[in-house]
């Protein structure tokens, strides 16, 4: 399972982990895409095409934008 919690949204969840799963797949199951959030993993970083393994715990973080 991987363990996703969306900061300043207030919703934490668990997903099932499938091998050679993503970020990008990880920010897709809980509706976001690349482009409308950041993800971290121990506090780094992490680019869309990152593996993620199984126990992983992703935080996610919106972006805000607008004028």
């Amino acid at each position: 399972m991987i363990r996703v919690r969306v900061l300043g949204r207030g919703i934490e969840r668990e997903i099932e982990w499938r091998k050679g799963m993503t970020i990008a797949d990880v920010l897709r199951e809980v509706g976001f895409n690349t482009e409308s959030a950041i993800a971290r993993i121990n506090g780094r970083v992490v680019l869309e095409d990152e593996r993620v393994e199984d126990g992983t715990e992703v935080e996610v973080i919106p972006v805000v934008s607008g004028g």
